[in-house]
C-alpha cells in the first residue's frame, strides 16, 4: 500500500470522508426519464467500490424547469426510494454519497423543461438554441423554496452531502455574471445584487442541510471571456459563500454558453458529438456542428491540473475547506494539489476511464491513469450514456480516427 496524503481521511462540515478523492459530479445522462435508474446505482456503486471516499450524482434538477436532458435527475418526492437504494449500496461500500443539485437557467427548451426557458434576463441562447424570458421576483423566490425542498429529498434519500452548482453558466451562476445578467432590480447592476439570488438559495440550502448534512458549493474562478465574470468577482464570491457558512467550496471556469472547453479543456470530439446526436430531433444541429462545430466548441489546451495556478489565489484569500477539480491524472500531482494546502481532489475522467483507479492507485499498481484525454466521454455524455471509448465497443471509423488523433495530441 502506497502511504500518501491522499488516503487521509478529511471532513466537510459535519461529514468525514475515508479520503481525499471524491468523483466529481460529471453528467453521467443515466437517469433515463429524469428517474435514477439501474445504469446510474451500477456507475456509482463501482466507483466506490473502487476506493473514492465520496460519489457524486451529477446535476439533479431542482424543479422541471431546471431540466436540460432527459436524462438528468430531477428531484422530486417519487424518486426519492430510488435514490435511497444507490446511497444504501454505495455506503456499503464504504463512500460517502452526494448529490449535485442545480438548475439550468437559459440551457434548456420547451420540450424538455416545460415552459420557455428562463434565466436572469431574457434574449436568445445560441448553443440551447432558443429565446429566453426574464425570471420575475415571484419565481426567483419560488426556486429558492426548491432549492431547500431538493435538499430535504436528498437527506430523505440518504445523501451525506449536497453540492450546490454556482458555475458553469447555469442558473445561479447565471445571475452572478454580468454576461447574462442585464437586470435594473434588486437581483441585478452591482456583484452585490448579482449575488443576491445565491444568497437566498445558500441560506435556504444551509437551514435545509441542518447540522448533519455536509453543503459543497462549485463556483468558477473565471468565466473564460472578457466580457464575464472575472477572478476579482468570483475572490469576492468565495469569500460571500465563505461568510454564508458553506463547508466546503469545488473550484472551477468556464461557461457552457460561451466557453465550454475552459471546464474541461483539451478538443472537443466534434464527429462523436454529432455521430450520437438524434437525427429526427436535431438534424439542424446535427449539421451546424458538422459544418462550424470546431468555431463553436474552440479547443482550450489541455495539461494536467490546469486550474492549480489560479486556485492557489482563492486558497491564499479564503479559510473554508476548498476542493481541486481540473484534469487530475497521476498521483504526483494530486499531492501537490494537497501539499498546496487544498482539502479534497475531484475527478472524472479517470474514473470514466476506470472505476478502480483510486485503488489501483493505492496499492502502486499505477501512478496514473490510462485516460488519453480524447474527450470522447464528454462528445457521448450528452446524448448517450456517458462511457470511455475503451468500453464502448465496436465505433465507426471515423470517430476511432478522431479519438487516435486526440490522443496522440494530448496523451501525457
Amino acid at each position: 500500500m502506497i502511504d500518501s496524503p491522499i488516503f487521509t481521511p478529511v471532513r466537510f462540515g459535519p461529514v468525514e470522508l475515508r479520503n481525499r478523492v471524491i468523483r466529481s459530479a460529471a453528467f453521467e445522462n443515466m437517469a433515463y426519464g429524469n428517474n435514477p435508474s439501474q445504469d446510474l446505482k451500477d456507475y456509482h456503486v463501482a466507483v466506490s467500490r473502487g476506493g473514492v471516499g465520496m460519489t457524486t450524482l451529477a446535476y439533479a434538477s431542482v424543479s422541471r424547469s431546471g431540466l436540460s436532458f432527459d436524462g438528468q435527475l430531477w428531484m422530486r418526492e417519487e424518486i426519492v426510494p430510488a435514490l435511497r437504494d444507490i446511497t444504501d449500496a454505495v455506503h456499503a461500500q464504504g463512500a460517502k454519497a452526494s448529490i449535485q443539485l442545480g438548475h439550468c437557467g437559459n440551457m434548456t427548451h420547451r420540450a424538455t423543461c416545460g415552459c420557455t426557458p428562463m434565466g436572469a434576463s431574457g434574449g436568445f441562447n445560441l448553443y440551447s438554441p432558443t429565446f429566453v424570458r426574464r425570471m420575475r421576483e415571484e419565481e426567483i423566490l419560488s426556486l429558492v423554496e426548491d432549492f431547500g425542498h431538493a435538499v430535504e429529498l436528498a437527506r430523505q434519500a440518504g445523501f451525506d452531502c449536497v453540492e450546490i452548482h454556482a458555475g458553469h453558466g447555469y442558473l445561479i451562476s447565471q445571475f452572478l455574471s454580468p454576461y447574462t445578467n442585464h437586470r435594473h432590480d434588486r437581483f441585478g447592476g452591482s456583484l452585490e445584487n448579482r449575488m443576491r439570488f445565491m444568497q437566498m438559495v445558500i441560506r435556504r440550502v444551509m437551514e435545509a442541510a441542518g447540522q448533519d448534512m455536509g453543503v459543497l458549493v462549485k463556483m468558477n474562478m473565471h468565466d473564460g471571456f472578457r466580457r464575464g465574470m472575472q477572478r476579482q468577482e468570483c475572490l469576492a464570491v468565495a469569500r460571500e459563500l465563505e461568510r454564508l457558512g458553506v463547508h466546503g467550496i469545488v473550484l472551477s471556469a468556464g461557461f457552457v454558453s460561451k466557453a465550454p472547453m475552459e471546464v474541461m479543456r483539451g478538443a472537443m470530439p466534434i464527429r462523436t458529438l454529432a455521430h450520437y446526436m438524434d437525427m429526427r430531433k436535431f438534424w439542424w444541429l446535427k449539421a451546424l456542428i458538422r459544418l462550424f462545430g470546431r468555431m463553436m466548441i474552440p479547443t482550450v489546451p489541455f495539461r494536467e491540473g490546469y486550474f492549480l495556478e489560479e486556485a492557489k489565489r482563492f486558497r491564499a484569500a479564503v479559510d473554508v475547506p476548498l476542493i481541486y477539480v481540473g484534469g487530475l491524472v497521476s498521483r504526483e500531482k494530486m499531492e501537490e494539489v494537497l501539499a498546496a494546502g487544498f482539502d479534497g481532489l475531484q475527478m472524472a475522467r479517470a474514473l470514466i476511464h476506470d472505476t478502480d483507479f483510486v485503488n489501483r492507485l493505492r496499492s502502486g499498481e499505477v501512478s496514473c491513469s490510462g485516460c488519453r484525454h480524447s474527450n470522447y466521454c464528454i462528445g457521448r455524455m450528452y446524448s448517450l450514456d456517458m462511457k470511455c471509448n475503451r468500453c464502448a465497443g465496436t465505433l465507426p471509423s471515423a470517430l476511432r480516427r478522431e479519438i487516435e488523433k486526440a490522443e496522440a495530441r494530448w496523451s501525457h
